[in-house]
């Protein structure tokens, strides 16, 4: 695949009901939109909402994606990444 970076996301059922975990979705597509540009193209994201999830607003969960994308350890797992073989993962 080509372009990127791309985002999955999981919403369980704990979260809350049908309508909350949509809402929690939407607000992490829209804070990953806004911040995926701190990402290396062809990285690919999971996020697992928390419960807590459902009580931040978008301006804190975008909030938390910078911080994540930014933090010494996600840059680490990025570069590992960047010189490993097309389609390799790296080994922990």
């Amino acid at each position: 695949m080509c372009g990127g970076p791309w985002l999955g996301l999981v919403v369980s059922k704990s979260v809350g009901n049908a309508v909350t975990r949509h809402l929690v979705a939407r607000r992490l597509r829209a804070a990953f939109a806004g911040a995926s540009n701190l990402l290396p193209d062809e990285t690919y994201v999971v996020v697992r909402a928390r419960r807590s999830a459902a009580d931040r607003s978008s301006d804190e969960l975008a909030d938390q994606l910078r911080d994540a994308f930014t933090s010494k350890r996600v840059a680490a797992l990025a570069a590992d990444v960047a010189v490993a073989a097309p389609g390799a993962v790296p080994e922990r």
